[in-house]
């Protein structure tokens, strides 16, 4: 029973220190605190890294977007619900784009798309007036790469994380998203 436990306990250390990325602060080149935080999807762990193509065809990581709030909206464009969603998206955007957090400097929102035909998304962008830099798609519908990769099963869905790709929230819309930003503004 007891070579059961510590083989139980071993066990698990090794598999969470595998799913743990270190982090280090640096501080006038000395080290001042080994953080460690579990890459996941559950709230507080690290977002995920993920590159995909733009809609103008550059490559764009999370990790472009460090030091800002980033809302990371999964969506389509013959997504009733996502597109009934936009417009709040939309106010959410202009409101607290340039604003200060506690958490980051400034709002971006990173949309990628489970759209299939390229012509569709960027007449949903146009038509939703959608005026942020940052639409990613690689055109595989239910397949895309990123919401595969982030367990993505239905649609409209979000993920807000903080400067330093921390996960806050998941799923904010409408007036929720607005209170939760608002809720860590300077």
């Amino acid at each position: 029973m007891k070579s059961l436990l510590i083989t139980f306990l071993v066990s698990s250390w090794f598999i969470y220190s595998c799913s743990v990325k270190k982090e280090v602060q640096v501080q006038n080149n000395n080290i001042v605190k080994d953080l460690q935080i579990p890459e996941g999807l559950n709230l507080g762990n690290k977002a995920p890294e993920f590159s995909q193509a733009s809609i103008n065809g550059n490559d764009v990581t999370l990790s472009s977007l460090k030091g800002k709030v980033v809302l990371i909206d999964f969506w389509a464009s013959w997504c009733g619900p996502c597109r009934a969603e936009n417009p709040s998206l939309v106010l959410a955007y202009k409101k607290f784009h340039d604003k200060k957090f506690k958490i980051g400097q400034g709002f971006e929102i990173l949309s990628v798309s489970l759209d299939q035909n390229e012509v569709s998304w960027k007449h949903a962008i146009e038509k939703d007036q959608l005026n942020w830099p940052y639409h990613l798609s690689d055109l595989q519908g239910w397949n895309n790469a990123v919401a595969k990769m982030y367990s993505i099963n239905s649609i409209p869905f979000n993920i807000l994380v903080d400067g330093n790709g921390i996960i806050l929230a998941k799923n904010l819309r409408g007036e929720l998203l607005e209170k939760k930003l608002e809720s860590e503004l300077y």
